[in-house]
């Protein structure tokens, strides 16, 4: 069942007006810029259904895009963004808390970093917020365009050592912009969906 094309609504909301169904949601979470937005238009081959923007840390709200009602790709604002004010980093670090601690609808955390530089302190936080959720997660390499493609392979097994030393996590590299990768990913949200 892998989506190509899907009929879709999309919905940005804050935290009182989430979808009152009981479809099963796929969530987005990663620093500002990573590339979630076009994570989300590569996965259903559109150009510009999520909006990929200029200016990082620009999303305040939380985006449902429903695929033909089979689930949710749920875009959560971007974190770590360096000029965002520090009250502001912190209204958005809630609203993802309370999003990602009251969602019963939660089947699969995606958790995109880029595959260039090694985890940040805020992917950190995180990466350890997420495993102490209890949902399942799935780790994107993304951006791995920008590496040689010798290279990918290495550069994902060193994200998963930093990060993830048991190695109990699936990491797959992406890139949207060579559209690489694109039926692992699915196969993973498949699985996560059934």
């Amino acid at each position: 069942m892998i989506i190509k094309n899907p009929k879709f609504e999309i919905s940005a909301v804050s935290h009182n007006q989430y979808p009152k169904t009981d479809i099963p949601e796929i969530v987005l979470v990663g620093k500002s810029n990573v590339g979630k937005s076009s994570f989300i238009n590569t996965m259903i081959n559109r150009k510009n259904l999520a909006r990929t923007s200029s200016e990082p840390g620009k999303t305040r709200q939380i985006n449902f895009y429903n695929m033909d009602n089979n689930f949710y790709f749920v875009d959560l604002p971007g974190y770590g963004y360096s000029k965002m004010s520090k009250e502001e980093q912190v209204r958005v670090g809630e609203f993802i808390e309370k999003y990602l601690s009251e969602r019963k609808q939660i089947t699969l955390i995606i958790f995109l970093i880029d595959i260039r530089h090694s985890p940040t302190e805020n992917d950190i936080m995180m990466y350890n917020y997420i495993i102490n959720t209890g949902f399942p997660c799935l780790i994107i390499a993304n951006k791995a365009d920008k590496l040689a493609p010798t290279k990918v392979s290495k550069a994902v097994l060193d994200l998963q050592n930093e990060l993830n030393p048991l190695k109990d996590l699936q990491f797959l590299p992406f890139s949207s912009e060579k559209k690489n990768y694109v039926e692992a990913v699915w196969s993973e949200i498949e699985k996560a969906i059934q």
